[in-house]
């Protein structure tokens, strides 16, 4: 199938598949006569695999390393469990960051009467260096 196709199919856009390709996270479609790419099942498969490992926030380089995982027959499962742990780890620490920056921005604006007045507490904390 074109690349048209294979986006449709998988969710990925032709964009990021260009990009996945490049990058060596698909390999290199084979080519038409016409010159165009021509991607199979398995390569769909493996774009969606990709497009899942996004959707739960795993970056480039660990999802290199689950799709290694997932083609090695061999593998053992506490590699992967520790892969998502860990991920699941790093989420939890971007989640309290994002939860703190949410309360003090609540916080501020509580504080700020908003109204016609030009004194607001927002600015003021903005300014601090």
């Amino acid at each position: 199938m074109n690349i048209g196709a294979a986006s449709e199919a998988s969710g990925v856009s032709q964009r990021m598949i260009r990009h996945y390709e490049k990058i060596g996270l698909i390999p290199t479609a084979m080519r038409r006569d016409s010159g165009y790419r021509d991607y199979s099942d398995a390569d769909v498969h493996r774009l969606r695999f990709i497009a899942n490992a996004r959707d739960l926030g795993f970056p480039i380089d660990e999802i290199a390393a689950l799709l290694s995982l997932w083609s090695d027959r061999s593998r053992a499962s506490a590699d992967v469990k520790a892969l998502a742990l860990a991920r699941a780890e790093e989420l939890g620490r971007k989640a309290a960051a994002l939860e703190a920056m949410r309360a003090s921005l609540v916080h501020l604006a509580e504080r700020c009467r908003g109204d016609s007045r030009p004194d607001c507490p927002i600015l003021d904390r903005l300014q601090l260096e």
